[in-house]
């Protein structure tokens, strides 16, 4: 007799350039994994990020090797580097991906798909359930918005790069993160 043992792992993918990453990004992670059930978020950075410009430094892997030793102490936080560039392609295999408005709304653009909606749609039909952290001047659907303060929703690594250092991640907010657990 074959017994099916559910898994008890539930996974997030929360794909991104991360750099540098923010506050907002470690709020994002615990919402989901507080709204959504997860066990655990791992944050994934492209070598090569779609549609954004190319970052000379930090390398993909040095923003990855800061990132893990930020969260190194909370257990359900993980980041590792992908050679993927489709989002599609990343969250295979996981339970939940998690992205911004704005890159939900990018997803969706036939362009990445050779201006096929028929591409288009097939790779959407491959997603895992997902979770939208609203954005500043982008719409989502209600349904699938994480619920975070608005303020979050103004935080953006550009910020943190033009000089607006306080919402950087620190050491701080990941202890925040693990007080609130």
């Amino acid at each position: 007799m074959g017994w099916k043992v559910a898994s008890l792992v539930v996974r997030g993918v929360f794909p991104g350039s991360f750099s540098p990453p923010t506050v907002a990004h470690l709020h994002i992670a615990a919402a989901a994994k507080r709204q959504h059930g997860l066990t655990h978020v791992e944050f994934v950075l492209s070598e090569s990020a779609l549609a954004k410009p190319t970052h000379d430094r930090p390398s993909a892997t040095e923003r990855c090797r800061f990132l893990n030793d930020l969260i190194s102490p909370v257990s359900w936080l993980s980041a590792r580097v992908t050679k993927l560039q489709l989002l599609v392609d990343i969250a295979e295999g996981f339970d939940l991906l998690i992205l911004g408005a704005d890159k939900w709304h990018q997803i969706q653009d036939p362009v990445f798909y050779s201006n096929s909606i028929e591409r288009r749609d097939e790779a959407l039909s491959r997603l895992p359930r997902v979770a939208l952290a609203p954005r500043s001047g982008w719409d989502s659907p209600a349904e699938v918005q994480l619920l975070l303060p608005e303020s979050l929703a103004q935080i953006s690594s550009t910020q943190v790069r033009a000089g607006a250092v306080h919402l950087a991640a620190t050491e701080t907010t990941v202890q925040e993160l693990l007080n609130e657990q």
